[in-house]
């Protein structure tokens, strides 16, 4: 189960409260910011933008590609380990706007993880560290660490266990560090 917090709204559609749940300048200054780290080609002017503007908390060495969509209203929510990649024209949700309610949630995202291009991370997931999301994924629940999953509805294509056999047959580890294999 996704971790959010859940306000109820009244009246209308909760999407009709949200400069009540958000000021507007913020929204504003941070569509800006997404925008133009959207489309620029360096990497660190794109992580620099996130922490200073968006306060984000992003690790060293992290790559968000091309026209990555964070969470215009709580980018702050949203946390990156070092050394990730995240693909082209993902989005990072931290909210949702539902009829009688609206949920808030954290992202975070461990160390060493691929996102695949067009995937959809949803509020209050949680990636581990090393973990692996195949290209167009719906990320609608937790992940665990090393696991590689895929699809829609997200499932579990390989588990930790099969990643590492695959790992050491391949001849890397999942901190990241290579080892030598032998020649056939």
């Amino acid at each position: 189960m996704r971790k959010t917090e859940r306000y109820r709204v009244q009246t209308a559609n909760s999407l009709w409260h949200i400069y009540k749940t958000v000021p507007f300048l913020k929204v504003i200054k941070n569509f800006a910011v997404i925008q133009l780290a959207r489309y620029t080609p360096f990497l660190s002017v794109k992580n620099w933008l996130y922490r200073t503007f968006l306060r984000m908390d992003i690790g060293d060495r992290t790559a968000f590609a091309l026209m990555v969509m964070l969470d215009i209203m709580f980018p702050e929510k949203i946390s990156v380990g070092k050394n990730t990649v995240i693909g082209y024209n993902t989005t990072i949700l931290a909210h949702e706007y539902l009829i009688k309610e609206y949920r808030l949630g954290d992202v975070v995202i461990g160390e060493n993880v691929m996102i695949g291009a067009n995937t959809t991370i949803l509020p209050g997931v949680t990636i581990g560290n090393g973990a692996i999301v195949s290209a167009g994924t719906l990320v609608h629940k937790d992940v665990e660490a090393g696991t590689f999953v895929g699809g829609n509805p997200m499932k579990v294509i390989y588990s930790r266990e099969e990643m590492e056999k695959r790992d050491k047959e391949d001849g890397f580890f999942l901190d990241g560090n290579t080892i030598e294999v032998p020649d056939n």
